[in-house]
């Protein structure tokens, strides 16, 4: 799924709760925090309002977010690090999350910001590879 300016989707053949465990237990075991997981989902239908499966995890490092706040402390209202796990109306389901050079970009991070962005880059490769396998 390609379109919104900023975010990196990719498809996964596992539904929505598998596919948030398997991202959760690869955060976990690439030594990420999982500071929260929010049921937009459960809470919608809690609400009594209609919304497809989605689930946002809330993880990360400080020693990743950290350094790119240092640059630009602002940078902290996308810190840290989300993963959006959802069913599109097709039943598919997705793992869509913000791509690290966007944030260099919105925030004006600079050169500065290039070794914590592509490291940052290369692990949510290998995280949503494993959510997704």
């Amino acid at each position: 799924m390609n379109g919104q300016a900023g975010l990196v989707s990719s498809r996964s053949p596992h539904n929505v709760a598998e596919t948030s465990r398997r991202f959760c237990a690869a955060a976990r075991d690439a030594g990420l925090m999982i500071f929260a997981e929010i049921d937009h989902g459960q809470n919608a239908t809690d609400a009594g309002l209609p919304l497809r499966t989605t689930r946002l995890i809330i993880f990360g490092n400080p020693r990743g977010g950290t350094p790119l706040m240092q640059l630009n402390q602002i940078a902290g209202i996308d810190l840290p690090f989300k993963a959006l796990a959802w069913e599109d109306q097709h039943g598919e389901t997705w793992l869509t999350y913000n791509d690290p050079q966007w944030l260099v970009d919105r925030h004006q991070l600079g050169a500065a910001a290039d070794g914590v962005v592509t490291a940052i880059s290369l692990g949510m490769k290998k995280l949503v590879s494993a959510a997704t396998a």
